[in-house]
């Protein structure tokens, strides 16, 4: 593998990525790289491996290059595994980060401490044309807080504790957090994985 498309017009998470991929000679773009922008794909999946698959599948197809795709959310026990693969969109359009957390507490506003479990998932999906698509996941287990604390990080990390700290995602530094996040353990994985291509 020579090079490789990352399925996002994140910035941020097109940096993290191809700062990862370089390390193995090969070179990684995002769509934000491309001449013709490709229209958004609908995540129709009732899984995040599906959600993943049908982005990096359609993409790669369409490229014919391998593509990875990631999707990821939030599993809260006490609500059945909700938000889940709906964790961007749970307070629904357009996308709020404030009221996606908020609906979250107010849905957990009796639960006590011990049933406020959660986790962070990262599906990782890599298609690559005329093989098999390639997954690899990753967790970060925590629970709930009580209200919103911090002021880094994005989406849920305000009111996410990471196992093992007395403190939420979002007040971690990047470089703590990059080390327990979802996507890191997703792609530690990944990295076995191109370590077998070598």
């Amino acid at each position: 593998m020579k090079e490789i498309m990352i399925a996002t017009k994140n910035k941020g998470k097109a940096k993290e990525f191809k700062a990862f991929f370089s390390k193995y000679g090969i070179e990684a773009k995002s769509l934000l790289d491309l001449d013709e922008p490709i229209d958004d794909i609908e995540e129709t999946g009732s899984t995040f491996e599906e959600n993943a698959a049908i982005k990096a599948e359609e993409i790669s197809n369409l490229l014919n290059i391998p593509v990875l795709s990631d999707d990821s959310g939030l599993e809260i026990d006490f609500l059945e595994g909700r938000p889940g693969i709906f964790s961007a969109r749970y307070a629904g359009e357009p996308k709020d980060d404030r009221k996606n957390y908020e609906k979250v507490l107010e849905e957990l506003k009796d639960v006590p401490d011990h049933e406020r479990t959660a986790r962070f998932v990262c599906v990782l999906a890599i298609a690559t044309p005329g093989e098999k698509t390639v997954f690899r996941k990753g967790y970060c287990e925590g629970k709930i807080g009580l209200e919103p604390r911090g002021e880094n990080g994005f989406g849920y990390d305000p009111i996410f504790i990471p196992k093992g700290y007395e403190k939420t995602m979002a007040q971690l530094s990047p470089d703590e957090k990059s080390k327990i996040s979802h996507r890191s353990n997703a792609i530690v994985q990944l990295e076995d994985w191109l370590k077998g291509l070598q």
